[in-house]
């Protein structure tokens, strides 16, 4: 037979409620109560029943992360720093990757709530905007990440995406660049990127021109396919922004089959600064984000609301800083 709470309690000589709060992480309990009991835990193999405490109307401890792309590394830097400090706070934490796709995402939120998860962290773009409104109406624990929804009524932690764009632009300009391409996917944070672009040229008295920015799918694939458009103009950028490293990394492939140099005929610059920049040729100029803050508080967010039942609304945005690296160069 499976051992239950009660074997665990008996073999300790404590109360049910004493292995209760140590399974769940609540309560005063001393130092050496807390490991005799997980030591025995782990010795008779109890594994707590998460549902079964769920039904009874307890929190299971576990919260779903959904991510868009599982191929971008910035959300496995997420789910690092997320998973830390959840479990810090006695949480677990269940990632699901929607590629972008509306009916996947309903897929997994409808298995996630029947498994009875705590509550959401919806990273990045989220398709299904009927879903995401059905989650806030039923009182969801939600909380907005690496992205925000002025339209929605919900917590959101990001970093300021505008001042990433202008940031990126800026020295860009400084380094002589004039004719500056954007390449770019349709979404909420890449359109504040884009308008942080258009105020830095706006801001040193250069007419953006519409015909430079250029939007296409999210993989790498998709960012080169984008990046011809642009790469093949009869008068080129002499710089391209892309709005994330994928995308500014498919620039690159692109120029480097067109023989075009960088940064000597084309600087680069992207945004997230992951760890692909050091693994290109030249290692890229990015905008970094304060990922272990960022991931850290969106974990903290949402326990707080979980626990606390908390209905005042946060937006927290965060500061970004530019990393120069071997993809910009001063234009000649």
């Amino acid at each position: 037979m499976k051992p239950t709470i009660y074997d665990i309690a008996k073999a300790a000589g404590v109360s049910t409620a004493t292995v209760s709060k140590v399974i769940n992480n609540t309560g005063k309990i001393s130092e050496k109560t807390r490991k005799k009991i997980l030591e025995l835990m782990d010795e008779l193999n109890y594994q707590p029943s998460v549902l079964a405490s769920a039904m009874k109307g307890k929190f299971t401890y576990q919260v779903a992360l959904l991510i868009p792309d599982m191929d971008n590394p910035i959300y496995s830097q997420y789910l690092k720093h997320i998973e830390a400090r959840g479990q810090e706070l006695g949480f677990s934490i269940v990632m699901c990757n929607t590629d972008y796709n509306p009916e996947k995402e309903e897929r997994h939120i409808a298995l996630l709530r029947q498994k009875r998860v705590d509550g959401f962290i919806v990273a990045s773009k989220f398709e299904n905007e009927e879903l995401l409104q059905k989650l806030l109406w039923d009182n969801v624990p939600v909380v907005l990440f690496a992205h925000e929804r002025p339209e929605i009524v919900t917590d959101s932690v990001t970093v300021d995406d505008f001042l990433g764009g202008f940031i990126a632009t800026e020295h860009l300009i400084s380094q002589g660049h004039q004719r500056i391409g954007v390449v770019a996917m349709d979404s909420i944070s890449c359109q504040d990127r884009i308008r942080g672009y258009k105020s830095a040229l706006q801001k040193a008295g250069i007419t953006a021109d519409e015909e430079l920015i250029v939007f296409g799918g999210p993989k790498l694939a998709d960012a080169e396919q984008t990046a011809t458009s642009l790469l093949d103009l009869k008068k080129r950028p002499t710089a391209v922004f892309g709005c994330n490293d994928v995308m500014a990394i498919g620039v690159m492939q692109a120029a480097k089959k067109r023989h075009i140099s960088i940064p000597g005929e084309l600087s680069v610059i992207g945004f997230d600064n992951t760890e692909l920049c050091s693994i290109v040729t030249p290692e890229l100029s990015s905008v970094a984000m304060p990922v272990h803050e960022l991931g850290r508080k969106a974990i903290e967010v949402l326990v707080n609301k979980i626990e606390k039942s908390d209905d005042v609304k946060q937006r927290i945005r965060m500061l970004p800083e530019l990393v120069l690296r071997e993809s910009v160069s001063k234009l000649k």
